[in-house]
């Protein structure tokens, strides 16, 4: 048994069953490593062994948390990688790289939990097929308005692009209005769960969802310094999954108004 894969298997089981690992989990869990209580950083200080009846690198958990910044190039991209248990091909690499640059102009410091998201991500949409793609979206709300979503999408195949706005009970929920109604799926959001992936207030939010459709089940998950703009990714993941599903062929058009 390789017992450096363990902390990055469970993070992949987690990405591909949309199942989060519990904080006091043992061995794999956020609390397995840390230590708040005075006491037990104090014991741990003196002799790791008091509390920890092991290093958290055998079993994959990284000890580094800042590794790259804006200015960082691809060598020392695809060497954090190999330290972090990643092996990507060339073509893995280049996705991969293209967006944590996109990332690196929206914060300031790129931990570890940031690219191993990159990576994650390109494992759970793997087997996506990308009918729909968001290219813009934009959203108002307030507690004196009506929050609405504007959601621009291009068909991946055919090229065409188009535009719906809607309102909703918050910003979230009428940009998933738009665009169940511009891709004729519908659907009903059945569990919703957002979660920041390190600290900061550039953090990024992760959302993993599940919508409802013709009595099955589809997954999404977006990633984002947005949330609204992560949750909106993680819908037409969820959307995409459920065209791919009923075989409906790329170019037709939405059977709703």
């Amino acid at each position: 048994i390789n017992t450096r894969r363990i902390y990055p298997v469970s993070r992949l089981v987690s990405t591909l069953t949309g199942i989060k690992v519990q904080r006091n989990k043992a061995i794999v869990g956020e609390n397995a490593f840390s230590h708040e209580a005075g006491v037990h950083q104090d014991g741990v200080l003196k002799h790791r062994s008091t509390y920890e009846i092991m290093d958290p690198e055998d079993v994959g958990i990284p000890a580094s948390k800042l590794v790259l910044g804006k200015h960082s190039g691809r060598h020392a991209f695809k060497d954090r990688l190999e330290q972090l248990g990643q092996n990507l091909t060339d073509d893995q690499l280049d996705a991969a790289f293209e967006q944590f640059k996109t990332l690196a102009d929206k914060k300031k410091e790129i931990f570890d939990a940031d690219l191993d998201a990159i990576i994650e991500g390109l494992v759970s949409g793997a087997d996506v097929t990308p009918t729909w793609e968001l290219l813009v979206l934009q959203t108002s709300a307030g507690t004196a308005m009506i929050p609405t979503a504007t959601v621009r999408l291009r068909n991946a195949v055919t090229g065409d692009e188009s535009q719906d706005a809607s309102t909703g009970d918050g910003p979230i929920d009428a940009a998933f209005s738009c665009i169940l109604r511009m891709t004729g799926v519908t659907g009903t959001l059945r569990e919703y769960d957002l979660r920041a992936l390190t600290g900061g207030r550039d953090a990024q939010g992760e959302v993993h969802l599940e919508i409802e459709s013709e009595g099955r089940r589809y997954r999404g998950r977006g990633l984002s310094t947005d949330i609204i703009e992560a949750s909106a990714l993680a819908f037409i993941q969820a959307v995409n999954r459920q065209i791919a599903a009923n075989g409906r062929q790329n170019g037709d058009k939405p059977t709703t108004p």
